[in-house]
């Protein structure tokens, strides 16, 4: 009797997991390092329950390795470009904007990333030729009959796939600068009172002077600043579309936008109906750590160990930044393992060892880690904010210095600026957020929100990807706007309307009593006659 049951309710179990609809077919659009490692946490969640994953990948991809991924097929299309080539150009561009471009000069800063973005966005559009322009690779996507597209934000091309392919587009994204993929193509609002632009370094509590710096930011973003040459790829939609047609009106299309980020690490604003937060999604319980790497931490005793890493990109610093740092950590009574990959800096005390990689979650999650030195980088910051650890924040480049300002307005993180700050800096920076209990409290405060949820943000991301799939797409929560012109959305031909109606009835009034003036003036004049 026990074995009939135990049967059917593994049939029960398995109808459930292989029922019709819940399994489709899927092709990714990724982005390269941290966008891939966020967007790989959904892929294997997406094999994990019966779906068919195909990732669309360029030959020289740094991280998007076939080989890696056994459960997730691939297709490779090939390139002109050359895999070193393409990794040093990244690289270069990550250097420059990390110690060439000025940061005390607003317009000089931005326009200068701007152009790092456009060089960049030249290398993307020509990836999206070489596969949208693959006749071959485009008749085999064509025959898949896909379900879905998934497609990370920040390397335009998906949206172009998607409309090709006449299929349903989910996007990826943690953010986009100045929210202009947000604003003009999703068409989420952000009222510059409240709401601290991205990369303005601002929080959602501003005095006078910091809200005309975020209308600054604002308008600048708006009308100025463009993270790829809009000109040059409405015309490449144009041409392969067959018809006329612009960038954000085929990014408008999408309908799902999952945001990497929670009402932990953001500040709250308005939100649409197909925009869903999915941030900390790779963030798990920690496992335990290597032998060596276990007996180093144990040996810390009650002072416990620092957690410091500056992510997956900068593996190296000059000679004279890391003896900065290193006479720092070696000042703490803390145990401290530091990521790093270059030559062992002078001043490296006894209580810190060098890693070439570090299992970062993990280590976060140990109840022995006592603060996490990190770039500020938003897969680190919600694995701190996951595991309740306080930050010392030393942000590089991107999103990161804006990230660490949300931390240090949560009170969960002190910011040093990595050019100009001395080893007692970050010394005293450590000493706060060991010593003071406020940082540790408020990490913790953070962490019991995120884990706070009716659904895990995993789940959160899968299901929305399998609801569009169900569908056939999610127009219905789509708002209107993307419908109207710019006028029309502004109301300026209701308001135009309305005061040319005001207009009209005081022109009529004004005439009317003009009119029974003269008459009352005309008949006095008679009566006077008389």
């Amino acid at each position: 009797m026990a074995m009939k049951l135990a049967s059917v309710l593994l049939l029960i179990q398995l109808s459930g997991y292989f029922s019709s609809g819940t399994c489709g077919k899927v092709l990714v659009w990724p982005t390269e390092y941290s966008h891939w490692m966020n967007m790989k946490t959904i892929l294997d969640e997406l094999v994990q329950r019966g779906h068919e994953v195909t990732v669309l990948t360029h030959s020289v991809s740094i991280l998007v390795d076939p080989k890696k991924a056994a459960s997730i097929k691939f297709e490779v299309f090939p390139t002109t470009l050359t895999k070193s080539d393409f990794e040093d150009v990244i690289i270069q561009l990550v250097h420059k904007w990390i110690y060439d471009i000025p940061k005390t000069t607003f317009w000089s800063h931005f326009s200068q990333v701007q152009e790092i973005m456009w060089e960049f966005s030249e290398i993307l559009k020509e990836l999206c030729e070489n596969v949208v322009l693959n006749k071959k690779i485009m008749t085999r996507l064509q025959e898949s009959k896909f379900d879905v597209v998934l497609a990370d934000v920040i390397s335009p091309c998906g949206e172009l796939l998607a409309e090709i392919l006449k299929t349903p587009l989910v996007y990826s994204v943690r953010f986009s600068p100045g929210y202009a993929y947000e604003k003009h193509a999703g068409g989420l609002l952000f009222p510059p009172s409240y709401v601290p632009v991205v990369m303005s370094e601002l929080s959602d509590q501003m005095t006078f002077m910091e809200r005309v710096k975020n209308m600054i930011y604002m308008l600048y973003f708006d009308f100025w600043f463009q993270t790829i040459n809009l000109k040059k790829w409405d015309q490449f939609y144009s041409e392969v579309l067959g018809r006329p047609t612009t960038f954000y009106e085929t990014m408008n299309k999408a309908d799902m936008w999952l945001i990497r980020n929670y009402w932990d690490f953001d500040f709250p604003r308005p939100f649409l109906p197909n925009f869903h937060f999915i941030g900390g999604h790779h963030c798990k319980p920690a496992k335990p750590l290597p032998k060596e790497m276990e007996d180093f931490v144990q040996s810390s005793g009650e002072n416990g160990v620092v957690v410091f890493s500056l992510g997956s990109i900068v593996g190296n610093m000059t000679e004279e930044r890391a003896n900065v740092i290193a006479s720092a950590l070696a000042q703490i009574p803390q145990k401290v393992l530091w990521r790093f990959d270059g030559n062992k800096p002078e001043t490296l005390g006894p209580n810190t060892q060098l890693f070439k990689w570090l299992p970062q979650n993990d280590l976060l999650g140990h109840p022995k880690t006592k603060a996490f030195i990190t770039h500020g980088g938003a897969n680190g910051i919600f694995e701190a904010i996951y595991h309740g650890v306080p930050m010392v924040g030393i942000p590089l480049f991107a999103d990161q210095p804006d990230n660490i300002a949300h931390m240090k307005a949560k009170g969960a993180a002190v910011r040093l600026d990595f050019e100009t700050m001395s080893s007692t800096d970050l010394l005293s920076a450590l000493k706060t957020v060991i010593n003071d209990p406020m940082y540790k409290e408020n990490a913790m405060k953070l962490s019991r929100i995120h884990h706070d949820q009716p659904m895990k943000p995993l789940d959160r991301a899968v299901f929305w990807i399998e609801f569009v799939m169900r569908h056939k797409g999610a127009k219905h929560l789509r708002v209107a706007a993307h419908d109207l012109t710019w006028f029309q959305y502004h109301s300026l031909d209701v308001i135009g309307f309305l005061l040319a109606c005001v207009a009209t009835a005081i022109f009529i009034f004004t005439k009317c009593c003009l009119f029974f003036w003269l008459m009352f003036v005309t008949a006095g004049k008679k009566e006077k006659r008389e």
